[in-house]
């Protein structure tokens, strides 16, 4: 049996909008809130979702946005971004009655996290931000950019994990098959035909396009500061070519209550799945319920 139940929410124009909710809704601990990386969706949180679910103390909802996982796909490529992301979010937490939360996002799910308290100020109880920060390396944006929608279509999932294997292996050096063969179960699904087709519409790429790796990335610190209200979690792979240690540190400067912590032989984005690092998001959760 799945340990999750199935939620379908509409956006503004129609599209079907696909989350995953452990738990409780109506338990008494803080929900979480899970959002995603650019090409990524709901099934990569499973193990910290039902790590903080455990014991029915809290619900936990991973959303797919738009063009990823199960949510319906758009005709219009240009509405995958981060505004119309965002305005995804903000109405299917309206539709499950979640008035605040903490959020946990990986990479863009991150920046969606820094650019909510600007438009919901008090839906943002605490924040995990997974290997994201203010500035980004544009040595990593290279890397995702030179794979989101152009990778090969494998014949089965291990073949799967050796593709993934081949693009991310120097960020995971310690990753088993087992690992990269989950991550492959998460990257492609069945075509009901026999093959795999990916799990997010290849248009994806068209957004990193116009992405110009010549010039200077834009900072991002009015939107991290935006968070200072509370509480946050930085969590960095050691070997990230997205966030660097020098920026996280800087987080943790300007930042009156945001701690650190460093995931070792994992890079962009770290999996969320080692005992430490579900442990260090747990005491977290805690930590911010007592304020």
């Amino acid at each position: 049996m799945q340990s999750w139940q199935d939620i379908q929410t509409t956006s503004k124009e129609g599209l079907r909008l696909y989350a995953r909710r452990y738990g409780d809704p109506l338990a008494d601990g803080l929900p979480v809130v899970c959002l995603p990386g650019i090409s990524r969706n709901s099934a990569d949180f499973h193990e910290l979702a039902e790590h903080l679910a455990a014991g029915g103390t809290r619900a936990v909802y991973a959303l797919d946005y738009r063009g990823r996982g199960r949510s319906d796909y758009d005709p219009d490529w240009r509405n995958y971004d981060i505004r119309v992301e965002l305005g995804d979010v903000l109405d299917t937490l309206v539709a499950l009655q979640v008035s605040e939360a903490v959020f946990v996002g990986t990479s863009r799910g991150g920046l969606i996290t820094m650019v909510t308290p600007m438009l919901r100020p008090g839906l943002v109880k605490g924040a995990v931000l997974n290997d994201i920060g203010p500035v980004i390396d544009g040595k990593g944006l290279a890397r995702i950019k030179s794979y989101v929608g152009k990778m090969p279509m494998p014949r089965t999932f291990r073949e799967g994990g050796e593709i993934l294997r081949q693009v991310s292996g120097a960020q995971f050096p310690k990753a088993d098959e087992a690992t990269w063969t989950r991550y492959a179960e998460r990257t492609w699904k069945d075509d009901g035909k026999g093959g795999l087709v990916l799990q997010y519409d290849s248009n994806l790429l068209k957004t990193l396009e116009n992405i110009d790796l010549e010039q200077p990335l834009p900072t991002l610190w009015p939107q991290f500061e935006s968070l200072e209200h509370a509480p946050v979690l930085t969590v960095r792979g050691a070997n990230s070519d997205i966030l660097s240690q020098a920026t996280a540190e800087e987080m943790t400067r300007r930042h009156p209550a945001c701690a650190l912590h460093v995931v070792p032989d994992e890079g962009h984005a770290p999996l969320l799945a080692d005992a430490p690092t579900l442990r260090r998001i747990a005491e977290f959760l805690v930590e911010t319920e007592k304020l």
